[in-house]
C-alpha cells in the first residue's frame, strides 16, 4: 500500500504531478519520465496549504489523494467452492 505524500502548496503556483512513479519523491515530477510514454500532470494550487498528493496513482481526484490506496481489493474466491 502506497500512502499519500504531504506537501506544502503555494496559491497560484504551477506544479507538475508525477504520473510515472519514477521521480525521487513519487509525487512531483523531476524529469525521471524522460524516454517513457508518461507526461506529468500540470496543476495550479488554489490556496496556500498542505495537501496530500496521491502516491498510488489510482485516485479519482488526481493529483490529490482520495483514499483509494486504503480500499481493499475484492477477491473472487468462488473457485474454493468447487
Amino acid at each position: 500500500m502506497k500512502h499519500p505524500v504531504k506537501v506544502y502548496l503555494e496559491k497560484g503556483k504551477t506544479y507538475q504531478f508525477c504520473t510515472c512513479s519514477k521521480s525521487s519523491d513519487g509525487v512531483l515530477c523531476d524529469g525521471s519520465h524522460k524516454n517513457t510514454e508518461f507526461k506529468p500532470l500540470e496543476f495550479i494550487a488554489t490556496r496556500n496549504s498542505e495537501a496530500l498528493l496521491c502516491l498510488c496513482k489510482k485516485s479519482t481526484c488526481t493529483p490529490y489523494c482520495d483514499g483509494t490506496h486504503a480500499k481493499h481489493e475484492k477477491f473472487d474466491l468462488d473457485f474454493l467452492l468447487d
